[in-house]
Parts: C-alpha cells; sequence; structure tokens
C-alpha cells in the first residue's frame, strides 16, 4: 500500500521525504523492521521507540513514523512527525488492512471482571445461532475453530487488525473483543469502528499502570466515549460506576440489572452447584452456568444479543444449552466426591464473588479451602485485601505463589499476611510451591468439601524471575484427586 494512503486520517505536523511508495509492512519493533517497513517511534513505559531509529533505518525502514524528529536525517527515508505516535499507528493499521472493522459486527467487553466470561458466551452463542465468528479474548483467539494463543488481553493495533482482516478474509460476520483498560490508554483500539459496548463491573485492579482508581475508571469510559452513534452501550446500572461509563458515550444507551430498573432485567430464582435459574425479561430459564456473577454474564450477553437483532427465545434456548469458559468456575470432582473449583480470580473483588457463591451453594458441614496467591510486579495494595477475603469467607486457606514474575515470592505472601488478622492465622497456611499448596489442600479435604484454586484459571504457566514455565491448576488438581 502506499504510505500516503497508510496516512489517510492522521493528523501530520511534518512530513519530510516522498509518500508516493509502496510501504510492505508496519512494524513499532526495530528488531522485526526489513526493507520497506513503516517503523514507528512509540514512546513507552520502559523504552521509548525514538532511541530505536537508527536501528530500524539499518534494518531497511523506508519510512519512519515519531513525535520527535531525529536531529540528523537520513536521504532517502520518509520522516513522518505526529503529536501521538501510538494514536496514529491505530489509525495507520487501520487503514493498512483496509479497515476490517467497518465490514463486521466488532463488539467490545470491558470491565475489571467478567469480560473474558462475556466475549466467550458471546462467540459460542452467536456460532451455534448460524453466524461465523471471530474471539479476541485474554484465553485465546479464535477464527471459527482455529485457535491462536494470546499474549495479551488487548493485541497491539497493528496485530489486532491483522487479525480482524483474517476474520474477515475467513467469512466472520461478528467479533468479539475484550478491551483492556491498558488498551484504550495506550491506543491499541484507535482507528476501530465498533459496532457495541459492553461495561460489566468495575474494581481495583492495575493500580500498578493506571496509579489511581480514578484514572483506572477514566480509562475504561475512554472505551465508550468513542463509540459511534450507531453503535450501543450496554452498562450495568448494579455496578456504581455503571452510569458514568455512558456520559459522554455518543452511542445508544442501554442498561441491564439484577437488582434496580434496566432495559434488560434479570432475577435470580436458584442457583446451585450444576447450574442457575433465572427469570429474563419475564421469562425463565435454566443455565449451565453456575453463580451470581453469571447471572449479570448471561445478562449481558442476552441484552447485546437482542440490541444486535435477534430473536429473544432463540437467545434464551440457546443460551441455556452453552457450558462456562474455561477457567472461569470450572469443576473436577473427584473419586471420592472432592469438588474442585478452578476460577482465574485474581482481584479481590472477583475473588469474593467466587467465594461468596461457594458458600450460597455449601451444604451441612462442607469446608471450603482455598488456595490463593498474588502476581508479582503488580497492585501490592490488593495482597492484604484477598487474603483476607479468602480467610473470612473460608475454612481454611493456603497462601501460596502466582506468578511471582520478578519479585521474590516470599515478599509478596508477606504482603498478603498482613491482611489476616491474629484470629484468623490459625487457619491460614503458607505454601511457597504452588504444586505443594495444592496437593496440600487436597489432602486436608474430606469427601465432599469444596477447594477453591483461585487466580490463575485457564493460564498453563507460572512466571518466575521472567522466565514461563509450564503450570496448569486444573492438571496439578486432578493429578492430586488421582494420587488419593
Amino acid at each position: 500500500m502506499l504510505l500516503s494512503d497508510i496516512l489517510y486520517k492522521i493528523s501530520l505536523q511534518t512530513v519530510s521525504g516522498k509518500t508516493d511508495f509502496e510501504i510492505k509492512d508496519l512494524q513499532f519493533d526495530s528488531r522485526s523492521v526489513q526493507k520497506g517497513s513503516l517503523f514507528f517511534a512509540i514512546p513507552g513505559t520502559q523504552v521509548d521507540g525514538h532511541d530505536f531509529i537508527p536501528k530500524a533505518i539499518e534494518q531497511g525502514a523506508s519510512a519512519i513514523l515519531c513525535e520527535v524528529l531525529p536531529n540528523d536525517l537520513t536521504s532517502n527515508v520518509t520522516y513522518i512527525q505526529v503529536a501521538n505516535a501510538s494514536f496514529a499507528m491505530g489509525l495507520a493499521a487501520a487503514n493498512f488492512y483496509n479497515n476490517p472493522s467497518e465490514k463486521i459486527k466488532l463488539i467490545g467487553i470491558t470491565g475489571t471482571n467478567g469480560k473474558t466470561s462475556v466475549a466467550t458466551i458471546l462467540f459460542r452463542l452467536f456460532r451455534k445461532l448460524g453466524y461465523r465468528c471471530g474471539l479476541l479474548s485474554t484465553v485465546q483467539n479464535q477464527i471459527e475453530d482455529d485457535i491462536i494463543p494470546a499474549t495479551h488481553t488487548t493485541p497491539d493495533a497493528i496485530k489486532l487488525n491483522e487479525l480482524l482482516a483474517e476474520m474477515y478474509k475467513k467469512g466472520c460476520t461478528h467479533v468479539f473483543m475484550e478491551v483492556s483498560s491498558h488498551a484504550v490508554v495506550m491506543n491499541r483500539i484507535a482507528g476501530l469502528i465498533f459496532s457495541g459496548g459492553i461495561f460489566t463491573n468495575i474494581t481495583q485492579d492495575h493500580l500498578d499502570f493506571h496509579e489511581t482508581f480514578d484514572n483506572y475508571i477514566k480509562a475504561k469510559k475512554g472505551f465508550f466515549d468513542i463509540l459511534p452513534k450507531m453503535a450501543f452501550a450496554l452498562t450495568n446500572t448494579d455496578d456504581k460506576n455503571g452510569k458514568v461509563m455512558l456520559q459522554n458515550s455518543p452511542a445508544k444507551k442501554e442498561s441491564y440489572s439484577l437488582k434496580g430498573i434496566g432495559t434488560f432485567k434479570g432475577k435470580v430464582m436458584d442457583c446451585g452447584l450444576f447450574g442457575l435459574q433465572m427469570e429474563i425479561n419475564g421469562r425463565e430459564v435454566w443455565f449451565k452456568l453456575i453463580g451470581r456473577f453469571n447471572a449479570y454474564n448471561l445478562l449481558a450477553v442476552y441484552g447485546a444479543a437482542v440490541l444486535m437483532g435477534e430473536n429473544e427465545e432463540e437467545i434464551l434456548t440457546t443460551l441455556s444449552e452453552i457450558q462456562p469458559p474455561a477457567g472461569r468456575f470450572e469443576q473436577i470432582i473427584s473419586a471420592d466426591k472432592r469438588v474442585g473449583i478452578v476460577d482465574y480470580a485474581h482481584t479481590p473483588d472477583a475473588l469474593l464473588n467466587v467465594l461468596e457463591t461457594i458458600n450460597d451453594l455449601r451444604e451441612g458441614n462442607q469446608q471450603v479451602i482455598t488456595v490463593v496467591g498474588c502476581g508479582g510486579n503488580r497492585d501490592k495494595g490488593k495482597r492484604p485485601q484477598m487474603a483476607k477475603i479468602a480467610c473470612d469467607l473460608s475454612t481454611k486457606v493456603i497462601l501460596t505463589s502466582d506468578n511471582p514474575r520478578n519479585e521474590e515470592p516470599a515478599d509478596i505472601l508477606k504482603d498478603m499476611q498482613a491482611g489476616i488478622s491474629i484470629t484468623q492465622r490459625k487457619k491460614a497456611l503458607t505454601i511457597e510451591d504452588r504444586r505443594e499448596a495444592i496437593r496440600t489442600a487436597v489432602m486436608l479435604a474430606n469427601p465432599g468439601d469444596i477447594i477453591l484454586i483461585a487466580g490463575k484459571g485457564h493460564e498453563t504457566y507460572q512466571e518466575i524471575k521472567g522466565v514461563r514455565q509450564h503450570f496448569d491448576d486444573k492438571e496439578e488438581l486432578q493429578n492430586a484427586f488421582f494420587n488419593l
């Protein structure tokens, strides 16, 4: 594609050199640059892409897009100066891949908890309704049955448009995408045209990146601010920030609720270990998903499907057949009836929701044994909170490692222990090795007891000292049950 076409709709400050020549690819990592590349110099939190302009030129870059022009300009290289390079990269990527988001129904889901579940359930629902679909989620990216491993909740703008273009090429009419707060702030979704946006909820998370909760809220709200008029904006009004999300959104505003007034109204009739009975807009339906938090997810999915023009009766009938996504309240039962639950709960609110659901479901003198950790190099403020929630709502608790990354696991566990009161300490163990922690939880349980393994869910790795090693909570729990 001609460089001039790639720069369409981008606000340019200065251009040095010609723009009427072909660009072969787009790159923001100088190591991937080849002859004919357009290189984007993106200022980052760790490194500044401007420092790698000489390397990109050495690799053969034909054009450089940057915020600050180098002092010495290389001949035969075109330099484009813009105010915001990451935003410009989003627009350029959309142009380069012929604006795939304009040709499909792209639905974005944002919030602290529930994004993966809502996106995955929508993907499964619309496939069952007969559409060809794409999925962009924390767990995986998927084009119909083809699975592409995910490295970020929301890919970078270039990869994102490449995936959307591939989805369109393969006949997808609907794509369901998690939109992280990082993606909004870092302009990964710049240039995309969404047909709808869904807000699930918001609680403390990612303060290592956003610094304040107010900034985190603004980041989530930023997604709804960019929705076009023709799109829908569907919010959870039971969340106190639900209406805030839509304040400046030009999109058609809709809502869902279990407690108050909403366009889509739900009520939990019965909740058990094997399903959920709900009333949705006057219709009673039984679902295979479990827990009040899934009642919200199902209501959001139902509302979005109705807003996309699907038949209400057919939506509910199809939803009643859908299984929960991997690592979301996923159950494994041992031969002697010990109940294991693997869940991605890695925030205080998510852990609270899961444990409240388990306590609603437990019967008689069933114990609840929780294995939980907190990630390294992430928001430290939630560590004592999660330990306290686990101790408040469990019979026994084992604090352990959960992706310590570049931190010392012992330091993370010490932060967690600070949230446990003196009276609760007798119910809490600290076992740094996660495999041993899971085995210990199984040994402490009696037949019929419930074991929650929280924090990693679908993840199949443990990141220690920057290295990812294979580790699967579900696998470990199954092995522990098998070796009883």
